[in-house]
């Protein structure tokens, strides 16, 4: 029997969801020689999240920056599911004006079902933190790549998205929301959820398509979890060529290019 549209869709979202896929630590552990982990956001606290610091891709000197979702149980419960808290994205910004301080590539890894939406997290100023990075990034003085590993949901993707390329493996996932928040606000019914993620085009293929990212790293049959060194290898030798092509060209070049990729998003012809 053939699949659907809607079928599709949904397995992407539950191989994007599988809890053997790797997460952020391990493709650092994969691409970055040499890996120094950073802590803290100098204001409030270290949200474990966000996995931040530097290291070499190729001898070249890096930031990185990703959401870690964990692997084990207790370390899912200790990095929250991978959903940020506003210390997070605090942290996440401390590292990027360090990059920028010490002209260093910056490498985003994003891997969040969304921004942490609890209490706590709202009173010390989820959104506002959100849309620092967001307002900051675009003016950012190196380049950047951002590259959705796995969930990339909502602002707390956004959070770190903002970038000169915006790469996605091949079954990954990048929204507004998640299928079932979709639904229950839409639809007004959760249980559509397989339904909403076929209509909210959050595959790699469908963002490709409508320019929203640049590229997409394939994956072995079945997930990257079946293979990851086979998607990380090619990874690995497309940033290396990626960022040895931005570092040719003159700042405010980037800068430009930056400003009018982010200007034309939405603006889709027909082909």
């Amino acid at each position: 029997m053939t699949k659907t549209t809607v079928d599709k869709v949904w397995e992407i979202v539950q191989i994007a969801r599988n809890i053997k896929r790797p997460t952020a630590q391990v493709l650092i552990k994969y691409l970055i020689d040499d890996f120094i982990e950073l802590h803290g956001d100098r204001l409030y606290a270290d949200d474990s999240c966000f996995i931040g610091g530097i290291g070499l891709l190729n001898n070249m000197p890096i930031s990185v920056i990703g959401q870690e979702k964990g692997l084990s149980t207790n370390e899912k419960i200790k990095r929250n599911f991978g959903m940020g808290h506003p210390e997070g994205y605090h942290k996440a910004l401390r590292l990027m004006r360090q990059a920028e301080k010490f002209n260093r590539p910056i490498l985003f890894v994003i891997d969040t079902p969304g921004a942490y939406p609890g209490i706590g997290a709202e009173e010390r100023g989820q959104a506002m933190a959100i849309a620092v990075n967001l307002a900051e990034m675009i003016s950012l003085k190196v380049p950047m790549i951002s590259v959705v590993l796995g969930e990339g949901g909502s602002g707390g993707a956004l959070g770190i998205g903002v970038s000169d390329e915006v790469w996605m493996f091949e079954n990954a996932t990048y929204s507004i929301l998640s299928p079932e928040g979709f639904a229950s606000i839409l639809y007004k019914d959760a249980s559509l959820a397989r339904q909403a993620a076929s209509d909210m085009k959050i595959t790699a293929q469908d963002l490709y398509r409508y320019k929203i990212i640049d590229r997409i790293i394939p994956e072995a049959k079945d997930g990257l979890h079946n293979d990851p060194e086979y998607s990380f290898n090619i990874l690995k030798n497309e940033l290396i060529e990626k960022y040895y092509e931005l570092r040719q060209k003159n700042i405010a070049d980037i800068l430009a290019l930056r400003y009018k990729k982010y200007r034309n998003i939405g603006i889709y012809e027909e082909s």
